[in-house]
């Protein structure tokens, strides 16, 4: 079924729109999902309550990449569950991996105020990953957006780990230089 067909049940309140989502992108949430949370219980919970959080923001809202849209949905109902998860212990698996790679990237947001801070942000991202190369584009990607482990990339791509390693690293420093360049307080 098309997206836009999808995105019109679930506006119409067809209880059908939940069903073709699960059988279109069920196993494309749970796969974020699990590489969050790596666990199959709590990521089927997740992409659950993410089919809860499409059905309750359509209508009002309309997405036109109905995909990305779901996709960073299940991703944001997992790092959430992650974080209550993890609020007292913290280990060196999952999101804390991720966002621990990340930290020098990533603005604080104490320093920018403004709420056009998160769309320079957002502009800079889409700026940063429209020039970089394909394959490194991918790496980042798979990495940092599906939360895929640098063995899993590696494997899927055909590379070896340490090649896989140091594009990430390439490619974190040219985010935090292009980040800071924008004028964004790291």
């Amino acid at each position: 079924m098309e997206d836009e067909k999808l995105v019109e049940l679930f506006w119409n309140r067809s209880q059908q729109a939940i069903a073709e989502t699960a059988c279109k992108y069920g196993g494309y949430l749970q796969r974020i999902s699990v590489n969050i949370l790596k666990s199959e219980e709590d990521a089927k919970e997740c992409v659950n309550d993410t089919y809860y959080r499409v059905w309750n923001a359509i209508p009002p809202n309309r997405p036109s990449r109905f995909q990305s849209w779901i996709g960073r949905i299940a991703r944001n109902v997992s790092l959430d569950r992650y974080r209550q998860e993890h609020a007292k212990k913290r280990g060196g698996t999952g999101a804390d991996v991720l966002l621990s790679e990340l930290e020098d990237c990533i603005p604080d947001c104490r320093r920018n105020f403004e709420q056009s801070a998160d769309e320079r942000v957002a502009e800079i991202l889409n700026c940063f990953l429209q020039g970089l190369k394909k394959e490194s584009r991918v790496i980042f990607l798979r990495r940092y957006w599906y939360g895929d482990s640098i063995e899993a990339i590696a494997e899927n791509l055909f590379l070896k780990e340490s090649r896989v390693k140091s594009s990430l690293y390439r490619s974190r420093n040219a985010l935090r230089k292009k980040l800071e360049k924008g004028g964004i307080v790291l």
